[in-house]
């Protein structure tokens, strides 16, 4: 017991010590950067600048005299990003005196060659009637709709889909329905019905009977 008393009572006296030391290390480490971005050509500050600690999700933007301030630990990597301008990292050293530093940061511009386009005009105007009036429009969905639903169409998807399973009942009962209405009779023939035989024309010239 006496033991685990005289454990606890070093224990007491060392362990603010340390954490003193760790929290003086800590903030030994604690760097305030400040400075200005600026370009390189005609030294005038950059607003709306992205300065950012790599690798974590902290960092700033310049204001609209290109003034940043920021606070990073030493050894960090600082980027620092804008459109039009190429981006540049900087390390904060490790053996840096003092809590504070200031940058002066140049930017170089950024240029990008994007492709010649070549614009030309129409030679002549009845050059440009005609491809204007050879321009082949999209149909819309209206159009689109009407050629879907016309009656060449619905004749070709009926002859080609097969019949879903109302459909197929509904032929099953209206032949039973037939078959029970001529039980114990000759059922009569279509054969002299002209109007079956204008019917048959009509399906014959539509093309229903060509083999598939």
């Amino acid at each position: 017991m006496k033991k685990f008393l005289r454990y606890i009572i070093i224990l007491s006296f060392f362990t603010p010590v340390a954490a003193k030391a760790q929290f003086e290390s800590f903030k030994d480490s604690v760097v305030q950067l400040y400075g200005v971005v600026m370009t390189s050509d005609s030294l005038v500050g950059i607003p709306s600048v992205s300065v950012m600690v790599k690798g974590q999700n902290r960092g700033t933007i310049t204001n609209d005299k290109g003034v940043f301030s920021i606070v990073v630990l030493k050894g960090d990597k600082v980027q620092f990003s804008s459109v039009g301008y190429k981006p540049i990292e900087v390390n904060i050293p490790g053996n840096l005196e003092g809590n504070q530093h200031s940058l002066i940061q140049l930017m170089t511009t950024d240029t990008v060659f994007l492709p010649a386009t070549i614009i030309k005009p129409r030679p002549t105007k009845a050059q440009f009637e005609r491809d204007f009036l050879n321009t082949k429009v999209p149909d819309d969905e209206i159009t689109i709709a009407r050629n879907n639903t016309n009656a060449a169409t619905r004749r070709m998807l009926m002859a080609t889909l097969p019949s879903d399973g109302r459909e197929a009942s509904n032929q099953y009962l209206r032949q039973n329905a037939t078959k029970l209405s001529y039980a114990g009779q000759v059922a009569p023939m279509n054969i002299f019905n002209p109007f079956a035989w204008n019917e048959f024309i009509k399906a014959w010239k539509r093309g229903d009977f060509k083999k598939k």
